[in-house]
């Protein structure tokens, strides 16, 4: 009885954030819904006819999106790729027995605390610049044209600023997973005889793989979104080169004043984003009850 009484007393204080929050969330969206009918053009005000799935359908089969689209499958395959593989280097030479580790760790993690905007431009105008980067000085040390980074590789250039970013949350992941490794393990395969790179594929990578499904999946959700960082560099181009899906609906909705369309884009970019999190979910799911 005591037991209920506590429940149903727990229920209680939660219920106002629990309402507050999904408040907060559901308001927006309803409105944003329900502006993705209308002919909403920020420079015609008053004109707002209902048209039906007009905006799906001149959003869905705009060449923009389709491009949009792959530039963010790019993008977040890209970025995965690169921090899963390098947080598992950093990671494992983080766990050796060196000088200074903690202080090493530290400044491993410490871009993960930069603001995207400023990260971005930190690499735009200190390393990127095709002037005055250090990418350019170096290139003319050695004799090499310097590349214009943001002109003739865009997608990619953005690619290792949003990596740089994200690597450090990927290997804290990682490197907590290896810590948590049956050392025990290790050295009854050693006296069988196994190397270190035997070690590491029969061992430490399956041991791994809940960390790196896990990583996949927070990663995943908050790459889709990428804004900033295109925002600062490229601001989508050259052309749509480097626009996601993210700064396709800011363009609609603020830069050509289509705030029907731009929702009609983020209604859109909800049902992606869930359809990938639900999978990704799933495939989480099915990792942890292995």
């Amino acid at each position: 009885m005591a037991t209920t009484h506590s429940r149903t007393l727990a229920k209680l204080m939660l219920l106002p954030s629990v309402s507050l929050l999904l408040i907060w969330m559901i308001v927006p969206l309803c409105m944003t819904l329900y502006f993705s009918f209308l002919d909403y053009n920020l420079l015609m005000p008053g004109d707002n006819a209902f048209i039906g799935l007009m905006n799906y359908e001149f959003f869905l089969t705009d060449p923009a999106f389709i491009e949009s689209f792959f530039n963010t499958l790019l993008l977040v395959l890209g970025v995965l790729f690169i921090t899963i593989g390098g947080g598992i280097g950093l990671a494992i030479l983080l766990d050796q027995a060196i000088w200074g580790r903690n202080y090493v760790r530290i400044m491993v993690l410490a871009p993960f605390f930069v603001m995207p905007t400023v990260s971005a431009l930190v690499w735009k105008n200190m390393f990127m610049n095709p002037v005055n980067g250090l990418f350019a000085h170096f290139a003319e040390f050695i004799g090499v044209t310097p590349v214009d980074f943001f002109a003739e590789m865009p997608l990619l250039s953005i690619i290792i600023i949003v990596s740089w970013q994200w690597l450090p949350f990927a290997a804290l992941i990682l490197l907590t997973a290896i810590q948590s490794l049956d050392r025990e393990q290790l050295e009854a395969a050693e006296l069988d005889g196994a190397g270190p790179f035997s070690k590491f594929i029969y061992i430490v990578v399956p041991h791994l793989s809940r960390a790196v499904t896990a990583v996949i999946l927070i990663e995943t959700i908050f790459l889709l979104s990428i804004f900033a960082e295109i925002l600062v560099t490229t601001s989508g181009g050259p052309g749509y080169a480097s626009t996601n899906i993210t700064y396709l609906i800011y363009t609609q909705s603020l830069l050509q004043f289509d705030v029907g369309g731009g929702s009609a884009g983020g209604i859109v970019a909800v049902i992606i984003a869930n359809i990938v999190a639900i999978f990704l979910m799933r495939l989480i799911g099915k990792n942890l009850e292995g």
